[in-house]
């Protein structure tokens, strides 16, 4: 992590990645990041990771063999007390998430986030994919190379975070952009007991309701004092 004093390292095979990622870090401002370490590594088999408090693996496992991204999930399985995988919100993004969970799981780590439980995904293979989206700012170079005119884009993600050390999931997780209609409001959710979940809350649950007009995909329900 970044944070407290703590130290960081960054991998990675390409080597004009990570002087980028030395340029950015400088220019952050921020005392973890630019005391952070960049090291080149083969990212994949063989991989030896010492023992971490987090492990984040970020876009990467898409860009590997189906036995590489194996032997690296079993890697920082090993190293960390928590683990976090992104990777594309697409169907085979969360493919890859739902593969890596389950080797997670497999190593005796719990599942922190995005499910409110460590059994399997509710989701029937092939009729769905659980993603997120997170508006990201997009800098006028950005908007050229992309050929985009906004200042932000949504970008859509999958996910999944996991410990050694003991902790609570939420109850449930909104899993879709919640429908704001008129006197009530229409959450899609993954929740620990019934599994795929559609709630209604109406304007009669009170502080219930006021919450469910401000929440956003992908955070826990209900807020934390409101159940």
């Amino acid at each position: 992590g970044a944070w407290g004093g703590a130290a960081t390292t960054v991998l990675d095979w390409a080597e004009p990645a990570l002087e980028l990622g030395r340029e950015l870090a400088e220019a952050s401002g921020v005392p973890g990041l630019r005391e952070a370490r960049w090291e080149r590594a083969r990212i994949g088999a063989a991989l030896e990771l010492a023992p971490a408090d987090l492990v984040t693996v970020s876009y990467v496992l898409k860009e590997l063999t189906a036995r590489a991204r194996t032997e690296l999930v079993d890697a920082v399985a090993g190293a960390g007390q928590a683990v976090v995988i992104v990777e594309p919100g697409t169907p085979d993004g969360y493919a890859r998430i739902i593969e890596a969970r389950d080797r997670l799981v497999a190593a005796g780590l719990t599942i922190a986030a995005p499910c409110p439980h460590s059994a399997a995904c509710p989701i029937a293979p092939g009729t769905d994919w659980c993603h997120f989206s997170a508006r990201v700012s997009r800098s006028s170079l950005h908007r050229q190379v992309k050929g985009g005119s906004l200042s932000h884009e949504d970008e859509k993600f999958s996910y999944v975070a996991a410990t050694r050390f003991p902790t609570t999931p939420a109850p449930a997780r909104v899993t879709r952009r919640p429908q704001i209609r008129k006197g009530q409001v229409l959450l899609e959710l993954c929740t620990r007991d019934e599994g795929l979940d559609r709630s209604t809350v109406t304007k009669r649950h009170g502080e219930l309701y006021r919450a469910a007009r401000n929440i956003a995909w992908g955070e826990p329900w209900p807020p934390e004092g409101t159940a």
